[in-house]
């Protein structure tokens, strides 16, 4: 049976996550369509090479996300992410009904994050920027792509494990310690793979691109479903068997004495 405040978190995830993608995916639109230099006919943030845009983007994601977890942590834990929730579900910590809540509503949120985008910025947002639409770049394979997606993802989701769900953790360090982990993983991996770490992230702009006529990518979301999803199950079950019992064990020595 779902918490009886899941009304509440769905909301708070919806709106959560409606956020991540209408702002960080914007960043991403905005810098395709200030520069003079992209094909019209492109589509996908993936075309996005220099090391400044990867950091304007980066920092527009990881900014927004430590805003949201400020904002609805308290409320529905501020995931955003349903490779996240299902990372806490393996772990046992979000029940499987309310699992399936947050991903239905961070799937809406990420699809009226992109819809707003086009209502904002019109036309050009989809034929030029294509809604910040995540495609592999650098010429890197399928297979390589989604091990990437893994990889950030796992990094991600070992920093949640550690700062938001450890009992022993300082929640008011949550925020900006995942934020900047999300701006980290998207500079590194941002001209690899269009750095997702989130397959709602890039669920909303393929829905929308293709609902407004913009690029077919769908060929490329099992890089961005699977690898996530592995990468924080990985990482859930890690950090899982790491914490355990371990306050039952020395601290470590510190390098130095006070």
């Amino acid at each position: 049976m779902a918490s009886c405040n899941i009304t509440k978190k769905f909301i708070a995830e919806l709106i959560g996550t409606f956020f991540l993608v209408f702002f960080g995916t914007g960043s991403a639109v905005v810098t395709l369509l200030i520069d003079d230099g992209v094909d019209p006919g492109a589509a996908g943030i993936g075309l996005l090479g220099g090391l400044g845009d990867w950091l304007a983007i980066g920092l527009a994601f990881g900014l927004t996300v430590m805003a949201c977890i400020y904002l609805f942590g308290k409320i529905s834990g501020a995931h955003l992410n349903p490779a996240v929730t299902i990372g806490l579900l393996v772990s046992k910590n979000i029940s499987l009904i309310d699992s399936v809540y947050y991903i239905v509503a961070q799937a809406i949120g990420a699809v009226l994050g992109s819809l707003l985008l086009f209502v904002c910025l019109g036309a050009p947002a989809v034929t030029i920027g294509g809604l910040g639409a995540t495609a592999p770049g650098l010429s890197v394979g399928y297979i390589p792509a989604m091990i990437a997606e893994c990889i950030g993802t796992f990094f991600l989701m070992l920093v949640v494990m550690g700062v938001a769900v450890d009992k022993k953790a300082d929640p008011g360090v949550a925020g900006i310690s995942i934020g900047m982990t999300v701006t980290a993983v998207i500079i590194v991996l941002g001209a690899f793979t269009g750095a997702s770490i989130n397959p709602a992230r890039t669920f909303g702009p393929y829905l929308m691109d293709t609902l407004l006529g913009g690029a077919n990518l769908w060929g490329f979301f099992p890089i961005y479903l699977v690898g996530p999803i592995v990468g924080a199950v990985l990482a859930a079950l890690l950090y899982g068997y790491l914490a355990k019992g371990n306050d039952a064990c020395a601290l470590p020595q510190p390098f130095f004495d006070e």
